[in-house]
């Protein structure tokens, strides 16, 4: 990768002890947070640096009708991928055809996909998440409140519900984004049954709602701001957190880990989380790295 500008990607950290999986990436979306003069590494590229230190496998997030072609592809060429496919909550209102501006003031980005209505848009995702096995969870799906007004609101709970109910129809993990929407969210899985296997990606509860998410056998993904010096809180919660409830992610190319914040990420950065993850569970950087990699094939079965 080009490494030699200032604010460009970090030096690679020092390999981990015990190989561990990446359990949320999104490679299709690398490029969009570059320059217009940086080279946008391959895929093949992103797998070797992230191998190079030690996270030998990753799961390929995605969450609107391009990514989730890109990843119905993708993981069928790299064994190093596993594959999730969903409509992001914020994807949902826009195929509903809700064109609000959001609470954050940001208008929304209407694409040709667009097009697609919600219904086709969903039956994409159950149609390519049948057809390959390498797809194994349903995600990321749920719901966003900070950027979704009044309107959208119904479109994204239509869909998350419809997204809950296919990954107990066909026996696939579930991974949630939820953003400013803890009790919502919870109050949908509480009326629905969540899946048998339920992941928060990029965990950002309190403690009590980590207690609540462990006593129902969820698990909690973990990513770049838990190393964030402000983030007490979050390491409250990963403290209430069993080995065998905890992931780890990136959710590259975003949410780049301590102390490299506002610079790209990629999976060859775990390990940076990983060590914050080490120290607060007060355990080997050896025993998170096997606990984490347990986890994930307990989710995610082996790839």
């Amino acid at each position: 990768m080009g490494r030699s500008r200032e604010r460009g990607w970090p030096a690679a950290p020092e390999a981990l002890p015990s190989p561990v999986v990446d359990n949320h990436t999104h490679l299709d979306s690398i490029g969009h947070v570059l320059g217009p003069d940086d080279e946008v590494p391959s895929v093949e590229r992103l797998i070797a640096d992230a191998v190079a230190v030690g996270v030998t496998r990753m799961v390929q997030v995605g969450c609107d009708v391009p990514a989730i072609r890109f990843t119905d592809q993708v993981v069928r060429e790299h064994p190093e991928l596993l594959g999730a496919v969903a409509i992001h909550p914020n994807e949902a209102p826009l195929h509903a055809g809700v064109r609000e501006r959001g609470p954050d003031g940001l208008e929304a980005t209407v694409r040709d996909h667009h097009a697609v209505s919600l219904d086709d848009a969903i039956a994409l995702v159950a149609d390519l998440a049948r057809g390959n096995d390498r797809i194994r969870a349903v995600g990321e799906t749920g719901l966003d409140l900070f950027r979704t007004g009044e309107a959208g609101r119904a479109a994204q709970r239509e869909s998350f519900r419809a997204h809950v109910a296919l990954a107990k129809e066909l026996g696939l993990a579930l991974q949630i984004h939820d953003r400013d929407a803890h009790a919502e969210v919870l109050e949908v899985l509480r009326t629905d049954g969540a899946p048998e296997r339920t992941v928060f990606h990029c965990y950002s509860g309190d403690a009590e709602m980590a207690r609540e998410c462990v006593a129902q056998g969820w698990y909690l993904s973990f990513a770049g701001p838990v190393t964030f010096k402000p983030n007490e809180g979050l390491r409250d919660a990963l403290r209430e957190v069993p080995l065998s409830q905890v992931l780890v992610e990136t959710d590259a190319p975003y949410l780049t880990p301590h102390p490299f914040r506002g610079r790209p990420n990629a999976p060859y950065l775990v390990p940076v989380t990983m060590a914050t993850v080490a120290e607060v569970k007060g355990v080997s950087l050896d025993e998170a790295c096997r606990g984490v990699a347990a986890t994930s094939e307990d989710v995610y079965g082996t790839w």
